[in-house]
């Protein structure tokens, strides 16, 4: 069993075609976890996990299901979980 990583969230706000541009980044980036797009009552329409090793498999059905649902309301949230970095030492410390 492996322990959870930390995450930090983040809330974007999305129009149409926008929405889909960013969904698709996000998946590409490598460092998220997690993607909840909600609509403009603050609903959650559609959660994605998104896992390093089936980013490949799931990114052509998932941005298919952003774009159908982008032309459905004038806004959209994307709500990420990011994987938290670790900190950097401050420079001048140390030896």
């Amino acid at each position: 069993m492996t322990a959870d990583k930390p995450t930090t969230k983040r809330a974007e706000r999305f129009r149409g075609q926008a929405l889909v541009a960013r969904v698709k980044e996000l998946i590409h980036q490598g460092n998220v976890r997690r993607i909840r797009v909600k609509n403009d009552e603050g609903h959650t329409v559609l959660e994605i996990p998104v896992t390093a090793g089936v980013v490949a498999a799931i990114a052509a059905p998932v941005v298919t299901a952003v774009g159908a649902i982008a032309a459905l309301a004038k806004e959209w949230t994307i709500e990420v979980d990011h994987l938290a970095t670790p900190e950097k030492p401050e420079e001048g410390t140390g030896d």
